[in-house]
């Protein structure tokens, strides 16, 4: 299996994300939209960075259970229903990133959306994985 990320210079740098992935071979694995619950079905978190965080690991949790690891994701969608509040929060939402996922990125997208399925969760993770 071989996942390549793809980074044109004629686009802007990509700051969080690849411009795109390709991936040769392998299983495909569909990630479920993942928010900050706890193990008890309760959204956990004050603030976005701290359910981004949970969020995330929950993906990952995931992940690992189909037998994947961060670096086989080839597509993750963040719905935030607060763009602006993600932006302000890019940063350390990048540290969070590189602590759990490593320094590699899959090709992402992020959605602002009125609400989620959890009425407490400001924001929700999936994503696309390819295992060998």
């Amino acid at each position: 299996m071989s996942l390549e990320r793809i980074n044109p210079s004629e686009l802007s740098p990509p700051t969080g994300f690849s411009h795109a992935v390709s991936v040769t071979g392998g299983r495909l694995v569909l990630l479920a939209g993942q928010t900050a619950l706890d193990p008890d079905g309760k959204v956990i978190g004050a603030t976005l960075p701290e359910q981004f965080e949970t969020a995330l690991g929950n993906l990952l949790t995931a992940l690992r259970a189909a037998g994947g690891a961060p670096g086989d994701l080839a597509r993750v969608t963040v719905y935030a229903t607060d763009v602006a509040s993600y932006r302000a929060h890019a940063p350390e939402l990048g540290r969070i990133w590189h602590r759990l996922a490593g320094r590699e990125y899959p090709a992402m997208a992020v959605i602002g959306t009125t609400r989620l399925w959890d009425e407490q969760a400001m924001v929700e993770l999936d994503g696309i994985a390819v295992l060998e």
